[in-house]
């Protein structure tokens, strides 16, 4: 698959409540959250994309060549936000990531972009899967999916864990170093 035919897309416009801040601007290793994701991310696609309501808050930490989607509609939750910026996106696949996963690995996602031009064609979605369920989160997605989303939402569905089992969905094996990668940061605590 070549570079230019992925768009990451970042969510950063969550409330951050149980963290009590900004989970995107807290600090992993001197390095705010969203910033670590973005350069994680572009290391593994042709374009990065934010999607927030907050763009000044955090064109500050991001280069000047990260791409802003305003979420025009925010606290819909990340099934909405991600609608939103996928709506302004046409790559063939999307790889969707939240802005508070610390530990991202750019050979485990660049492998995994990898493995999108040998999955079936009815394929929609490349999505880890494990015990507590799928991690949407972290998982790539194919534009002919963005139909059913909408007809999805358009039902009242705002869960990943109940879109995902509708659609041809695959998941990459999710070993200890995968699972470990997955862990994102939602409280003090888990910093």
């Amino acid at each position: 698959m070549n570079a230019n035919q992925l768009v990451t897309l970042i969510l950063a416009g969550g409330q951050s409540s149980r963290m009590g801040r900004d989970k995107a601007l807290v600090e992993w290793d001197g390095v705010p959250l969203l910033r670590r994701v973005y350069d994680v991310a572009s290391t593994c696609s042709d374009r990065v994309c934010i999607v927030t309501p907050r763009i000044e808050t955090y064109r500050q930490i991001l280069p000047e060549s990260c791409h802003w989607l305003e979420e025009t509609a925010p606290g819909g939750g990340p099934m909405d936000a991600f609608y939103q910026g996928w709506q302004q996106i046409d790559s063939e696949w999307v790889l969707l990531l939240g802005c508070d996963l610390p530990r991202l690995d750019a050979n485990i996602l660049c492998n995994w972009a990898q493995q999108l031009d040998e999955l079936s064609p009815e394929v929609l979605a490349f999505v880890p899967h494990h015990v507590l369920g799928w991690e949407p989160l972290c998982g790539f997605y194919k534009q002919e999916a963005k139909d059913s989303l909408k007809a999805f939402m358009q039902t009242g569905g705002r869960s990943f864990q109940k879109w995902l089992p509708t659609i041809p969905v695959r998941s990459p094996v999710v070993d200890d170093r995968v699972s470990e990668m997955l862990r994102n940061v939602n409280s003090p605590a888990d910093l």
